[in-house]
């Protein structure tokens, strides 16, 4: 059983930055791929970025390659995003997610436990 906890959003001007956390409970964190994804209001979830459970991997859409970038800690039970250059295109409900395979995949299905959720706006 992992459990999920989101923290840092807030409102942000375009152009600035904000660093999301997500804190894992569990012994297991390490085993497992992490995700972020976002939900705008009537849009689907959508991928943002994947980490491997090693950290050595990681994957991120097309839509915030080069100013998104995700990481993790494993003896914090920790994993972040930090968000530059943040457009109104980024405002979103921002989920992390625990993957069981151990990828941080794209496919939101193969997550198997998720955080509440943190609201990112971004004013143009």
């Amino acid at each position: 059983q992992v459990q999920l906890v989101e923290s840092g959003g807030g409102l942000v001007q375009a152009g600035g930055s904000l660093r999301l956390s997500c804190a894992a409970s569990g012994r297991t964190f390490s085993r497992y791929g992490m995700g972020w994804f976002r939900q705008a209001p009537g849009k689907e979830r959508e991928f943002v970025a994947g980490i491997a459970w090693s950290g050595g991997s990681t994957d991120y859409a097309d839509s915030v390659k080069g100013r998104f970038t995700i990481s993790r800690d494993n003896v914090k039970n920790t994993v972040y995003l930090q968000m530059n250059s943040l457009k109104p295109e980024d405002t979103a409900v921002y989920y992390c997610a625990a993957d069981m395979y151990g990828r941080g995949g794209r496919t939101w299905a193969m997550y198997e436990y998720w955080g509440q959720g943190t609201q990112v706006t971004v004013s143009s």
